[in-house]
């Protein structure tokens, strides 16, 4: 049994110690045997849920799930200060730091009229801070690791910033019908087709990006359509004594029209 204080209430040093202890000898066997690579979707999946709660408008699940990605942060941290690399106050300071020299204009002498020009000079100093020379290396530094459509949004606008971009949606949907013929050839050749289908979404966020429109949004927003409208589908057929996987496909489009139809 460690000993450990209970208490009613907890703040962040308490998370930091109960961290500490699941990771040391006597500790969770569990806690002990994970390093950076072994909880790294847990961060991703931590992420997604504190963006789900927001989406809820839930503030007893927010608070929940910031508790769980908050925990991601300090058991990181913890790992960090086990090899002699830095601990929990070495991130603060370098977040406090980084905050502090890409706003000059509230702790230093620079000038922002508006949020326009304040995401200006945060990409100028961003640059800079990461020795970022030209534009090609920023569109490297975009990270691998975000969902494909944000990264191709972000690789787009980082381009989009030295001219290398469309006058206006006319040219991006033009691109989007031509990656549109490009894959249909390339599924009627039988060959390049998953470049010709990237092709095809980098062109789509292209489109969304023109219209000020999220790409994973809205691709969120489809699949929770298509997830309601197939229940809706499924239950029709059942209304009917039927299962889906008897039915025709030309039977389902006709419930499926059916749903559409009743939610115009």
């Amino acid at each position: 049994m460690i000993d450990f204080e209970q208490k009613p209430s907890y703040d962040i040093s308490d998370l930091v110690e109960i961290v500490r202890v699941l990771r040391a000898p006597g500790g969770c066997p569990w806690d002990r045997e994970q390093d950076h690579k072994s909880i790294r979707r847990n961060l991703l999946e931590e992420a997604y849920e504190v963006a789900e709660a927001i989406d809820e408008g839930s503030p007893e699940h927010l608070r929940e799930e910031l508790g769980d990605l908050l925990l991601q942060v300090v058991f990181h941290a913890r790992m960090e200060e086990e090899e002699g690399r830095g601990d929990l106050a070495a991130v603060a300071d370098g977040i406090c730091k980084k905050l502090i020299y890409r706003h000059p204009h509230v702790f230093g002498d620079g000038k922002a009229a508006d949020s326009a020009e304040v995401l200006v000079n945060w990409d100028a100093l961003k640059q800079k801070e990461k020795h970022q020379e030209t534009a090609a290396d920023s569109v490297d530094a975009v990270a691998r690791s975000l969902p494909g459509l944000w990264r191709a949004e972000k690789v787009q606008k980082k381009a989009a910033k030295v001219g290398f971009d469309w006058d206006g949606v006319d040219g991006a949907m033009e691109k989007l019908r031509e990656e549109t013929d490009e894959l249909q050839s390339a599924i009627r050749e039988g060959s390049n087709i998953s470049e010709e289908l990237g092709d095809l979404l980098f062109a789509a966020v292209n489109v969304a990006r023109f219209v000020d429109v999220d790409p994973e949004t809205a691709m969120t927003a489809a699949c929770d359509k298509f997830a309601r409208r197939f229940r809706a589908v499924e239950e029709a057929a059942s209304a009917q004594g039927k299962e889906l996987s008897a039915m025709t496909l030309a039977e389902m489009d006709a419930l499926w029209d059916a749903v559409k139809q009743q939610e115009a």
